[in-house]
Formats: structure tokens, C-alpha cells, sequence
């Protein structure tokens, strides 16, 4: 773990240097007068950390040799030791609404859900002045860059390959201060009033053509039935014989079929139809 974080050390740390002859003095007077004010003293020299904090000690300005403490009890030399506390559990940030020019010259508005966790406490105190606000200038200049090199469709549609795209950008800069991004999610993609209205109007002509071509379809399917019937009888001089004769009968059907409501009507009401 140690050659990993040298690695990575943007400077060098003089935690393995030995301490310069003052700083042997100041230590040593530490101790006496903690051993003097006994048992008060200790209660200044310890400090208490959970399961997911560590602490990073520097005395008298240098990093301490060992690395993190924590978790538990921990012992410290009031005015020498200077703790900082780093909490390791994930952290959400909500990535603020970005005003964002797409490839295809579409400005939008964007936000998204960024999930971070500190890996190694050394790193995120000693790289950066603030890993947290640094995590999150950098997610939302990241944002900005890959949304801008994508079209607008491609935004609403592949939230999720974007999300990844942005996810791996991240973890690659942030690590060297000991920070891991666990995923993000695009929340919200807004667009435009006049281009949500020039959507829709897009999406309902689309369905206006679509519903034209059924028809249309329709009426050529129903064409080629009828053709082919109109052929099929046109090559059969029984079929033809056949249905000239159906509508013959069906003619004299009719006429027989009204003249009978004519006369049932004159019994029913014979004075309407006197004159």
C-alpha cells in the first residue's frame, strides 16, 4: 500500500526522515508535562474514532510514520499532533442543473447524481486542499464535456451509456486523491420549450403518416380481394350465370318483400291513404 501511494504522492513526504534535534525537544517537553497533568492530560491526548473515519497525524507539521489510524482509541500530543478526520463511507453529491451547448448546437439544461467513497485517506488529505469540493468541480466540468460532445437525441436515449462514460472519466482523475466513484446517474435531460413543442409536432405527424400508410394498405389489400373475385368470375361462365341469377332473384325479393308493407300498411291505417 505504501509503494501505491508513493506512486501516486504529487510531492515528496518526509515521513520517513528522521526528526531535526528542535523537534526531538518539543516532543520530549510534550511528554513531561502530559505525565504531569496526569490524568487530565489524557483526555486531551485521546481521540475517539469510529468504524468508518481514519485519522491522518502530522507532528509538527510532518506526516506521522505508519500511516492512517483508526479505528478505536488513538493517541495524540495536544499541540504537537494535528489530526485531521476523514470519513470513509460514500457520499452523494447532486450535481446542480448545467446549461450545456450539445454537438448539435442545442442548448440544454442537465443534472445528474454523482456516488463517491474516499479508498485511502492519506492521499485525499495530503493531494487536495478540499477532496470534496474538488470531486465535485471536477464531476461537473466532466458533465459538461461529455454532454457537449453528444447530440441531443443521443442524451435522452443512452442515458445510461453516457452515465458510464462519465463514471469512467471520473474515476481515472480523481484516484490520485484517493477517491473512488462508484457510478452516476443522469438524472434529467431539459430541453427547450420551442424544441419540446417542434418534438411533438414531429412525433404526431409521424403518427398521422404511419395511420395514412395502414389505410392505404388496407385499401390496396381490399383492391387485389376484389380483383382477384372479379377475375375468378370473369374466367367461370358458371359463376357468372350464377350470380347474374342471385341478383335477379334478390331484385324480385325486394320488390315482393315492399309491396307487402304497402298493403300491411293501407290495413293498418286505410284513412291516411283515402283520395
Amino acid at each position: 500500500m505504501t509503494r501505491q501511494r508513493r506512486e501516486v504522492k504529487y510531492f515528496a513526504t518526509s515521513e520517513n526522515n528522521p526528526p531535526s534535534s528542535i523537534e526531538q525537544i518539543v516532543v520530549f517537553i510534550s511528554h513531561i508535562l502530559i505525565i504531569l497533568t496526569f490524568p487530565i492530560s489524557i483526555f486531551l491526548s485521546l481521540i475517539v474514532l469510529s468504524e468508518y473515519q481514519r485519522a491522518v497525524i502530522f507532528r509538527c507539521g510532518r506526516l506521522r510514520r505508519g500511516g492512517p489510524r483508526g479505528p478505536g482509541l488513538v493517541f495524540r500530543i495536544p499541540c504537537v499532533d494535528f489530526c485531521v478526520k476523514v470519513d470513509l463511507r460514500t457520499t452523494s453529491y447532486d450535481v446542480p442543473a448545467q446549461e450545456i451547448l450539445t454537438k448539435d448546437h442545442v442548448t440544454i439544461s442537465l443534472d445528474a447524481a454523482v456516488y463517491y467513497r474516499i479508498f485511502d485517506p492519506l492521499l485525499a488529505v495530503i493531494q487536495v486542499e478540499n477532496v470534496h469540493l474538488a470531486t465535485r468541480m471536477l464531476a461537473q466540468a466532466t458533465l459538461r464535456n461529455i454532454a457537449g460532445q453528444r447530440h441531443v437525441m443521443e442524451l435522452m436515449s443512452e442515458k445510461d451509456s453516457v452515465s458510464m462514460a462519465l463514471a469512467a472519466l471520473l474515476k481515472s482523475a480523481s484516484a490520485p486523491w484517493g477517491v473512488y466513484v462508484e457510478r452516476v446517474e443522469i438524472k434529467d435531460v431539459r430541453l427547450p420549450l420551442q424544441l419540446q413543442r417542434a418534438m411533438a409536432a414531429e412525433a404526431e405527424a409521424i403518427r398521422e403518416a404511419k395511420a395514412k400508410v395502414v389505410s392505404a394498405e388496407g385499401e390496396l389489400n381490399a383492391s387485389k380481394s376484389l380483383k382477384a373475385a372479379s377475375d375468378v368470375i370473369a374466367s367461370n361462365p358458371v359463376a357468372l350465370q350464377a350470380r347474374s341469377h342471385l341478383f335477379k332473384h334478390l331484385n324480385t325479393f325486394n320488390i315482393t318483400f315492399m309491396i307487402i308493407l304497402y298493403i300491411a300498411a293501407l290495413f293498418a291505417n286505410p284513412k291516411s291513404h283515402i283520395g
